[in-house]
């Protein structure tokens, strides 16, 4: 993998998106249905926020012992939106921005996943997983010009 080629090389084009008024359910179905841990909010393909399975995660809350608390729990993932557990503000990068730009926003963040935005529309998302499936498969990562 050359580590100046652009970001679009690698990322996910096709990503599962939620509204911010979609239920935490909504997004539980994708997270349970789909290998995804991120999931960009968006109106109209202009990102907003990403919830993540943490932020889901965190929203659970642990473990049910009976069937009262799972009749809370369907109430609770019914009920709320993704806007109430979404992380606002998040890096994004342009799909022609280079892989090497993402691996530094990694380094220097706690994030997972970036959002790829071009003319203020969602068109892509890369993650850790999308670098190293792709240094795992190449075996090696160089950065030369082409």
């Amino acid at each position: 993998m050359n580590l100046l080629s652009p970001i679009s090389t690698i990322m996910t084009k096709d990503v599962f998106t939620l509204r911010p008024s979609a239920s935490i359910a909504d997004a539980a179905e994708i997270f349970n249905n789909n290998k995804v841990h991120h999931i960009p909010v968006t109106i109209d393909d202009e990102l907003i926020g990403i919830v993540s399975m943490t932020d889901y995660l965190f929203f659970r809350r642990g473990f049910l012992d009976n069937r009262d608390d799972q009749k809370i729990e369907d109430i609770r993932m019914n009920n709320y939106e993704v806007n109430h557990i979404m992380t606002k503000g998040i890096a994004t990068m342009e799909s022609t921005e280079r892989i090497n730009v993402a691996l530094e926003i990694f380094k220097e963040n706690i994030l997972h996943a970036i959002p790829i935005v071009d003319n203020g529309r969602l068109v892509g998302i890369v993650t850790t997983h999308d670098i190293i499936a792709h240094l795992a498969k190449d075996n090696e990562a160089y950065a030369e010009y082409d």
